[in-house]
């Protein structure tokens, strides 16, 4: 009886320090955990600077010459939804202040443009097409503005409000909303009033994640060169970290023991530049230089925010829809059948089921016959956290078993890659970890030949 007594006593205690441990993880909102397994998002620069074969527009601009005679929002999304890409994100306002919606408190818009006779309006055609394609719509909003006079004063982040609200009240519900703390080193002093921003669109679009270098929601990967950490942590410490200041290596990896859950956002462009420029129509990234960046990107816990720029006429260009193609036709090949024999909590394709590990406790993963395999995916149960520091995972060649790949962090997704081999069974280990391991998910895929 006492010997049951204390196996009690020390269940209960394990169970005590398990859940008070578990509480005091960071986790992340209902907002970014529905963000999260979006994966792949776009990004559509399209301003002035279309027209300027210019990165960076100046704000002395004509609205004359923003005329895409063939524009075809639709076009851009059902490439986008083809290829699996889960929202759009528009850029509403770039740099040079020009909006792509008819907004009331500049006529440096569309409205003043030829473009349909400045009666078109860019954003309402996104947002109308993606909700017919059945893709999440976003918008992006520079703060940095060369055009209008009040940037500079406080009273610019009054009109910088004004011109949010326009965009979060008049599209109907939005996903993500984008501010850039990018700009150049001669812009004129300016505080923005990133509370304000963010306190309006909390209150008018409660579920959208919001994106600044170090949050509130969503980080920036500290690049644009689509890479995420080798090691990248969801959390991070905010404090101190303003936006345009925080250090790039430090939102690259993350922190493991960060108080605040912002993962990562993995911005790049399928282009040498964010804005069309048609001689860079011939250095548009393959299919498969794509596949590397979600390997690089969503296969490190991060998401993919791919820009695909429109052209002059307001189109994609056929290079870009043929490599968007291919990109989706590989990754299609490549994860349609999971090896891994039917086990119900790691091969439901859901993360609030999962099997508790403790490190260096093995997990046997049966194939279920000699199969042959190159890649492997690992997810956590990232609802109550990010634990998995380290691990390793092991093949059995017929007589012994051998090492196949070392990792670290893991959170919603971690894919690996390794030269083929054959075997029957796998071993898994969590070597380093934040308290047990929530492991929701394990897959054993063979590549596309095509990658």
């Amino acid at each position: 009886m006492k010997q049951i007594c204390l196996s009690g006593l020390l269940i209960a205690g394990f169970l005590s320090s398990f859940l008070s441990y578990s509480q005091s993880l960071p986790k992340p909102t209902p907002r970014q955990l529905a963000w999260q397994p979006l994966e792949t998002t776009a990004f559509l620069h399209f301003t002035v600077n279309t027209y300027t074969d210019k990165e960076w527009g100046d704000g002395t601009e004509s609205p004359s010459i923003f005329n895409p005679t063939k524009l075809d929002a639709r076009q851009w999304i059902k490439a986008l939804k083809e290829a699996g890409f889960k929202m759009a994100i528009i850029t509403a306002k770039h740099h040079d202040g020009f909006c792509l919606w008819p907004s009331k408190m500049t006529d440096h818009s569309v409205k003043s443009s030829p473009w349909k006779n400045g009666k078109g309006d860019v954003v309402k055609e996104v947002a109308d097409a993606c909700r017919e394609f059945g893709l999440k719509f976003g918008v992006y909003l520079s703060p940095w503005d060369r055009h209008e006079p009040r940037y500079g004063t406080a009273s610019y982040n009054d009109y910088y409000k004004s011109q949010l609200r326009e965009l979060l009240t008049n599209y109907g519900p939005i996903s993500e909303v984008w501010f850039d703390g990018a700009k150049g080193e001669n812009a004129k002093d300016m505080t923005y009033d990133f509370a304000g921003y963010w306190a309006l669109v909390r209150q008018l679009q409660p579920n959208a994640v919001m994106f600044s270098d170090a949050g509130p929601d969503v980080r920036w990967v500290g690049n644009e060169s689509g890479n995420a950490g080798e090691t990248c942590w969801s959390t991070i410490n905010t404090d101190g970290l303003a936006p345009g200041k925080a250090d790039a290596k430090y939102l690259n990896r993350g922190d493991a023991t960060g108080k605040q859950w912002v993962p990562a956002e993995t911005d790049v462009s399928i282009r040498p530049g964010w804005f069309y420029h048609p001689a860079e129509d011939a250095k548009v990234r393959s299919g498969k230089n794509l596949v590397d960046l979600y390997y690089q990107s969503v296969g490190r816990n991060s998401l993919l925010l791919l820009n695909v720029p429109p052209n002059r006429d307001g189109l994609f260009s056929e290079p870009d829809i043929a490599s968007l193609k291919e990109f989706r036709t590989i990754l299609d090949e490549t994860f349609k059948q999971n090896l891994v024999a039917k086990q119900p909590l790691l091969t439901d394709k859901k993360l609030t089921t999962f099997t508790t590990l403790s490190a260096n406790q093995p997990l046997a993963i049966d194939l279920g016959g000699e199969k042959s395999f190159d890649r492997i995916s690992i997810q956590e149960n990232i609802a109550n956290g990010q634990r998995v520091a380290s691990g390793r995972v092991e093949y059995w060649d017929g007589s012994n078993w051998k090492s196949l790949q070392t990792f670290t962090t893991v959170g919603y997704k971690r894919l690996l890659r390794f030269p083929a081999v054959t075997s029957s069974k796998l071993r898994l280990f969590i070597t380093n970890a934040n308290g047990p391991v929530q492991l929701a998910e394990v897959g054993v895929f063979k590549a596309s030949a095509k990658e």
